[in-house]
């Protein structure tokens, strides 16, 4: 039998795997969070942070915190007089979000166990708001995003961040429409089609 065979196999298994879990909106299982800590998730996870304008006192909203890989560096970055709060549907991400919360010595975390788009969320509360490579494991995405809309103070933005190969990676297109049928107002975008952040914007003077 060829060597190649073997890994002929492997390669179908993998692109196989990958389109049916593209077709099902859900998120990564807790036993593969391992997978969100890597080098090169590290890179574009420094980039959103930066990308935030974080300064002390903000309230942020991280939508689908997944294992707290961001939820540390942002609580760092609004200090003792502001607040996070760290959103995942799965307890077990929570657990682990929670413990590393507790590791770093942080005491302005608060956590949300509950799907987005459920009407679990604060109104009119966070300053800014993050989902990374999360929007597409939702699905009610336009229900996540008018909630998120409305928990945003007026002139906050939401961070969107999307990654291939993802397999539940959206377009800028489909982010750019659903945002607007939501009530953001598009802001500016960085990257290319293949990784990309935009901010939504919710417009001054909105309630």
């Amino acid at each position: 039998m060829s060597i190649l065979t073997p890994i002929a196999i492997v390669i179908v298994l993998v692109v196989l795997s990958w389109a049916v879990w593209r077709l099902v909106a859900f998120p990564c299982p807790t036993w593969l969070a391992w997978l969100l800590d890597n080098p090169f998730t590290s890179d574009y996870q420094a980039k959103v942070v930066s990308r935030l304008g974080l300064v002390e006192g903000l309230s942020v909203l991280d939508a689908g915190c997944g294992p707290g890989r961001l939820t540390i560096p942002i609580a760092r970055a609004v200090g003792p007089g502001g607040k996070v709060l760290a959103v995942d549907i799965q307890a077990g991400m929570i657990s682990r979000a929670k413990v590393r919360v507790a590791q770093a010595g942080l005491a302005n975390v608060d956590f949300l166990c509950a799907p987005l788009g459920s009407g679990r969320l604060p109104k009119t509360t966070f300053d800014r708001a993050l989902m990374v490579t999360v929007l597409g494991e939702i699905p009610d995405k336009l229900a996540a995003l008018r909630e998120i809309y409305e928990s945003l103070k007026p002139g906050g933005f939401l961070s969107v961040t999307e990654v291939l190969p993802d397999p539940h990676y959206q377009s800028y297109g489909t982010i750019q429409r659903m945002a607007t049928q939501a009530g953001f107002r598009v802001g500016g975008k960085l990257g290319n089609r293949f990784s990309f952040m935009v901010n939504l914007e919710k417009p001054p003077g909105e309630a």
